[in-house]
């Protein structure tokens, strides 16, 4: 995965990409290459509590494919559009990696925000679309464990991780519970 990584930071769409971003609800530090390094100040306190390091390299991976591609995307594209940024970030990776589960990771990553977003308004949401979730994402730990870097950045709101980790566990068994919150 190491390569990958680094093969991936060289490519020019990569290098092009990262520079896009303004200040904006949920992302206050703007530009995407601002975010990453956020997230990977994340995943070293993460990897503190010894994860493993196949685990430390497929999150290292996600930090820096699942937002790369938004300068391309057609913004509010839905999550399974051609047009969306996790398509297009999915895209890019599969070029890399054959690893289903973490292509699922990148194209699924928002779906927990979408689904907070409803709960929040309605006090319900899409089921189905949790249920599909829940059976496409293989690797819970390594999902969630990248649900709670990405979720605990400024601006983003604690609350919304603690729901979703709450949502997957009434379904799924996961080492990874409130405690993991940075």
């Amino acid at each position: 995965m190491k390569e990958f990584i680094k093969k991936i930071i060289a490519d020019p769409r990569y290098q092009s990409n990262i520079k896009y971003g303004e200040p904006r609800s949920g992302h206050p530090e703007g530009k995407v290459r601002y975010h990453i390094a956020e997230l990977e100040e994340n995943l070293e306190k993460l990897a503190s509590r010894g994860i493993s390091e196949e685990q430390y390299w497929k999150l290292k991976f996600l930090i820096h494919v699942h937002d790369t591609f938004k300068a391309e995307s057609i913004p509010d594209s839905p999550i399974l559009s051609p047009n969306s940024h996790a398509s297009l970030a999915r895209k890019f990776a599969a070029e890399f990696i054959d690893d289903e589960d973490l292509l699922n990771m990148i194209q699924f990553h928002d779906v927990n925000f979408a689904l907070w977003k409803q709960f929040a308004t309605t006090g319900s949401y899409d089921i189905q679309r949790f249920e599909n979730l829940l059976e496409t994402i293989q690797d819970w730990d390594l999902f969630l464990m990248f649900f709670i870097i990405d979720g605990s950045t400024t601006g983003k709101d604690p609350e919304k991780t603690l729901w979703f980790l709450g949502e997957v566990r009434k379904y799924k068994d996961t080492e990874v519970d409130e405690s993991w919150m940075l």
